[in-house]
């Protein structure tokens, strides 16, 4: 990709199940300047990639033409400063040449300038900057959010189209009682045409319309299979109220049908308003995340006062006060004050933490006892909680595997579907003649109006939307659709043992002096100087023992060697100092006694990492480092395996020490002293044994491991959380949120397959029986009305499907 290329957001208000993927390409197969775009229809926005500054222009109409509505703002602002033509020129010109605003024209006379713009790519804040930058300024009074007028375009389009399926009721339903039991009353014909005309042209025009736009460029949706049935239904009904002798002549009834057509429009209008309401609930996880931020915060001002001021302006470096029962506005430092704070939100862990001077605190997570001050060290997109909501939006964004297949299907089936209808019309005319031409219609306009591409297009992604927002809120972030697809078929599970089964905080317990005659704070003073070079976990829990016990003597060490897995050694005057395990001390012929080998596997039982420290060739005295392990531990690991899951431990400590961890919480395969390389040659063993892997690491020191993996899952803690490493992350440290992933991943499969049943079962057994299949057999023929109820619930009943994730137990 170019240098010079842009990427454009389109936010479309359109319904995303009215909105095909191959209609996007032909809009964009004209713009030759459009490098690359993406649909995602969860997310409900176009990305597009072009060096081109006026193809999003250009793009925004081609869409139109196809009934794709793109969001775009436009709003008259005005300007300051502004005295000459040539000024307006500057502001009108610098505007124009910002990426997402698509159109601005400023009017002199009135100091104002009108601005095109989408909200995604760009807001006024940014506008402000930039005229700002060349002498002027613009006077807003209010900052907009894109999320929110987003929001406020689709609740109108909710109430527009609400609005008119009242209108739409309110006439059909005249038409309905008429066409079914009062056909015999005078002007029957010409009362239910006159109602049934504003049902089809003014509150469904909609259909007719988009339908056009799409035949336009030899494309076809729902909309056409709506316009056609509907157009079919009203066209004939028309020509036998005017001219009935053309049937009576031939000894044939003149039949109507506006009670379909109209009944038909009122249905699919329902049907669509019902799934928009049910499909708000498939974004609510992102609505939750995004108000876990507040819109005001107290602001401590240049002169020291306090003032509420709006999140917007918030930047790094600024002190802001929060008060107990008040969200976090931005990650920072406390500065001043304690309180705990409820972090759920981030972390999943439902236990309030402390917060003191100098702790870190989220966005977000709630105060819930003191007052305190913080440093502002992330604003905006780079907190903690703006990197979740992209991650999910992200994530949302993609298509489970399964969906290729769909999508394969989905771009033949409103054409298969014309053909269909075709098909049923020329059988029934072929076997049936005139007579039955009648029937012929019947079937004709119920093949159009049963079958239901929006049920196929909304099977998979809905699910995939409720289940990456449920998993974020149980403090599981999932990159992508294809992991949460595949997170079920893993049946191997390999863990880190360090900060994944246990706390990963080593911690001193126990020391012992071996060589009486030395000075305990000689000896202290060298562990100190040689284990203060090493940069490993171990070594900072012995220095900050040693500096807790105080009483030692400082050294400088000398000739500083890291031994690989095994541990340090350093030259103290003249002495050499080893501290590390039974390989290092054997490797280097140091001799250690029996009683010494006893006291070591004694510790070693009780999951303890034993150090051993030698001065000048003799073991001088033991540390024993104890890393506690989760309390989540042996539950996690006891559901994995009722889950069919095997569960490995990998571990670079000793034999004996990962064997206590291992019988602790009931781990039946372990390995011990595995080098950091060595980890994803084990994950590739199993891997050739058939089994399908998941990698739970740090998401760092386990990389390679975790990119062999089938599965890899990093686990995190705020800040630390390493989003962009694998592709689960658990914004805790709790175990059980590995299990609960694997549970949440097979009821989102399931719920895929069921939908997808539904779906395809739906329309394989509805467009035969609308057809007309078992008329020859029974004399059914069904009614059109009942067809387009049937195609507007469909729809529906997917999304409700997809929506009892959201209830689903996964702990």
């Amino acid at each position: 990709m170019s240098d010079k290329n842009k990427q454009w957001i389109l936010p479309i208000t359109t319904s995303s199940s009215d909105v095909q993927e191959s209609n996007i390409a032909k809009a964009f197969k004209e713009i030759t300047t459009i490098e690359e775009w993406n649909w995602e229809p969860n997310n409900q926005r176009i990305v597009l990639q072009s060096v081109d500054e006026k193809a999003p222009k250009t793009a925004v109409e081609q869409l139109e033409n196809f009934g794709v509505d793109v969001l775009i703002h436009e709003k008259s602002i005005p300007v300051e400063g502004m005295s000459c033509a040539a000024c307006s020129s500057s502001v009108e010109s610098m505007l124009n040449a910002q990426q997402g605003i698509l159109e601005a024209n400023v009017n002199l006379a009135q100091n104002t300038v009108k601005v095109k713009w989408i909200p995604e790519n760009i807001g006024l804040s940014q506008m402000k900057k930039v005229i700002q930058s060349i002498g002027y300024d613009l006077i807003i009074d209010e900052k907009e959010s894109t999320e929110e007028a987003l929001e406020e375009s689709r609740r109108k389009k909710s109430a527009q189209t609400l609005k008119r399926l009242l209108w739409a009721g309110i006439l059909a339903f005249p038409v309905f009682m008429i066409g079914m039991f009062f056909m015999n009353i005078p002007y029957a014909n010409y009362i239910m045409w006159a109602l049934t005309t504003p049902v089809l042209f003014i509150f469904g025009r909609h259909f007719f319309v988009n339908a056009f736009k799409q035949a336009r460029h030899g494309a076809a949706n729902m909309d056409t299979l709506v316009a056609l049935s509907t157009g079919m239904a009203y066209l004939f009904s028309s020509f036998n109220t005017l001219f009935p002798e053309v049937w009576s002549s031939q000894g044939l009834e003149a039949h109507v049908y506006f009670e379909a057509a109209a009944v038909i429009i009122v249905f699919i209008m329902l049907g669509k308003w019902l799934e928009e309401r049910a499909k708000e609930g498939t974004s609510s996880a992102i609505r939750k995340l995004m108000g876990l931020q507040p819109r005001k915060v107290i602001k401590q001002m240049e002169d020291g006062s306090w003032q509420e001021t709006d999140i917007h302006l918030v930047e790094k470096g600024d002190i802001l006060r929060v008060k107990p029962g008040n969200k976090i506005p931005v990650d920072g430092e406390v500065t001043d004050g304690t309180s705990f704070v409820d972090e759920s939100t981030v972390t999943g862990e439902s236990m309030p933490v402390e917060k003191k001077n100098g702790a870190k605190v989220y966005t977000g997570t709630i105060n819930q006892a003191g007052s305190f001050n913080l440093k502002a060290e992330k604003v905006g997109g780079d907190t903690v909680l703006a990197q979740i909501i992209k991650t999910v939006q992200d994530a949302q964004a993609t298509k489970a595997p399964v969906q290729r297949m769909v999508d394969k299907v989905a771009s033949v089936f409103v054409p298969a579907v014309m053909a269909t209808a075709l098909l049923t019309f020329v059988v029934w005319m072929l076997f049936g003649g005139t007579e039955y031409l009648t029937q012929a219609l019947l079937a004709t306009v119920s093949v159009l109006v049963i079958a239901c591409p929006c049920a196929l297009g909304l099977a998979t992604p809905t699910a995939i939307m409720v289940g990456v927002g449920k998993g974020a809120n149980k403090g599981i972030l999932i990159k992508d659709a294809t992991s949460l697809e595949k997170a079920h078929k893993a049946n191997a599970v390999v863990l880190d043992k360090t900060g994944t089964i246990t706390i990963g905080k080593p911690e001193i317990t126990n020391m012992q002096m071996i060589d009486s005659k030395a000075s305990k704070s000689k000896v202290h003073g060298m562990i100190h100087a040689v284990e203060s070079h090493s940069e490993h976990p171990l070594a900072g829990a012995v220095v900050k023992f040693i500096e807790q016990e105080g009483d030692f003597v400082k050294f400088e060490a000398e000739n500083f060697q890291n031994h690989s897995g095994n541990g340090v050694s350093a030259d103290i005057d003249g002495e050499k100092v080893f501290i590390g395990n039974e390989g290092l001390i054997r490797q280097n012929k140091i001799e250690i006694p029996s009683e010494i080998s006893d006291q070591i596997k004694a510790w070693q039982s009780e999951a303890k990492t034993v150090i051993l420290v030698t001065l000048d060739g003799k073991i001088t005295a033991l540390l024993a480092i104890a890393d506690k392990i989760k309390e989540s531990s042996r539950e996690a690991i006891l559901r994995l395996q009722k889950q069919n899951i095997e569960v490995h431990m990998l571990t670079g400590d000793n034999q004996e020490t990962a064997a206590a961890v291992a019988k602790a919480t009931g781990i039946k395969n372990f390995k011990a002293q595995v080098m950091p390389n060595e980890k994803a040659a084990f994950v590739k063993e199993l891997q050739q044994k058939g089994k399908i892997v998941a990698m739970v690491g740090d998401g760092i020191n386990d990389s390679e491991a975790l990119a062999l993996a089938d599965l890899s899952i990093a686990m995190g803690k705020g800040a630390d959380v390493a989003m962009d490493v694998a592709a689960m992350t658990i914004t805790s440290s709790d175990l059980m949120k590995i299990p609960e992933a694997m549970k949440l991943s097979d009821k989102t499969v399931k719920t895929i397959r069921q939908n997808l049943f539904w779906a395809f079962f739906y329309n394989v057994i509805a467009i035969p029986v609308a057809a007309g299949v078992l008329f020859p057999v029974s004399g059914f023929l069904l009614n059109p009305m009942i067809a387009g109820a049937a195609m507007a619930f469909s729809s529906v009943s997917v999304v409700s499907n997809s929506l009892r994730l959201k209830r689903a137990r996964i702990d």
